[in-house]
């Protein structure tokens, strides 16, 4: 049995690739340490025997014993509420957390697969964005944290791969949604989602005219789950590449939801990327891959999964976590 470290994993993303390793037979051990991830999304995996979590921070030494075949690295904070929050984790866990999995990987002979970002690209001036675009981002921004802790990420993966000869992955990754959102982590779908059920007017910021390309989640894991045992190390896009203004797309949410609400605008933040679309092209050519789910099917799913909260987890998830 093929054995998986996957950090982050009672994230959003984490946990759906915990099962979708677990479905093909591997054995999973799933190290989190909590602070944006949630034991609710993977609780339903602690009763098999192929499942191990470890209650751990990733920035610190890891240790797993026995054999490890493949090394996901998906520990990080990934909303802007957080990271604006937790700037120095944030840059932590994309310098030593990944430092700490090459480490690993490497004295275990390992294949490594990064969890990068299309925030690489910054706020694009090509359109799409291609993999060998090198991005227009503020170094210095309050979003650099995880701008740069991604890139930052993908050149020590990089160093490690030519100079060691680990066996590396690097998914940049566009936007993803589906059940196991956090409600409060400020990203539009969870947003919109919650302020519809909770009967208030959906906040846009800036004009809305800024875009974005929603991939739902099990169409994200299929990519990876195919670069991971594909032979290609540069870095490879994963996403829908269907664009959608935020403005269109909260029209759809009031659709979607039979609601009356109203929208209303507040300013855009600093550095905030005005478009958000993949050039996928290497996905389709190198993996095969391109998603499948659309974005009518995606949203209903991930609406009903949200309407299973109760109230109260409705109203307190409304609030923005504090660490």
């Amino acid at each position: 049995m093929k054995r998986i470290l996957i950090t982050g994993g009672a994230g959003f993303l984490g946990s759906h690739l915990c099962d979708r390793f677990i479905k093909e037979g591997y054995h999973v051990i799933a190290m989190d340490n909590l602070i944006t991830g949630d034991l609710r999304n993977i609780e339903h995996l602690f009763k098999l025997e192929n499942f191990e979590f470890y209650h751990h921070d990733v920035s610190k030494f890891i240790h797993v014993p026995g054999e490890l075949d493949y090394i996901l690295h998906f520990a990080s904070p990934a909303s802007p509420i957080d990271y604006l929050k937790i700037p120095i984790q944030t840059l932590k866990v994309g310098s030593l957390g990944i430092h700490n999995c090459l480490g690993l990987a490497r004295v275990k002979n390992a294949r490594v697969l990064i969890a990068s970002t299309s925030e690489i690209y910054g706020d694009p001036q090509v359109h799409p964005q291609t993999e060998d675009y090198w991005g227009h981002v503020n170094t210095v921004g309050p979003r650099g944290v995880y701008d740069e802790a991604k890139r930052f990420q993908e050149s020590m993966t990089m160093a490690y791969h030519t100079f060691h000869g680990v066996e590396t992955r690097i998914v940049r990754i566009f936007n993803t949604y589906g059940p196991r959102m956090r409600l409060n982590d400020g990203r539009v779908i969870p947003a919109f989602m919650g302020q519809a059920l909770r009967g208030e007017d959906l906040t846009i910021f800036g004009d809305g005219s800024q875009t974005r390309s929603f991939c739902y989640v099990d169409d994200l894991i299929e990519g990876i789950y195919r670069l991971l045992h594909s032979d290609y190390a540069q870095p490879v896009n994963i996403g829908n590449p269907i664009e959608i203004s935020i403005a269109d797309f909260a029209e759809e949410i009031i659709k979607l939801t039979n609601t009356d609400q109203k929208v209303i605008y507040k300013d855009l933040p600093v550095d905030d990327p005005k478009q958000r679309q993949p050039d996928i092209t290497k996905a389709k050519e190198i993996l095969g891959w391109e998603p499948k789910v659309g974005r009518e099917e995606g949203l209903a799913i991930t609406f009903e999964y949200f309407k299973g909260f109760s109230r109260d987890r409705l109203f307190d998830e409304a609030k923005h976590k504090e660490f």
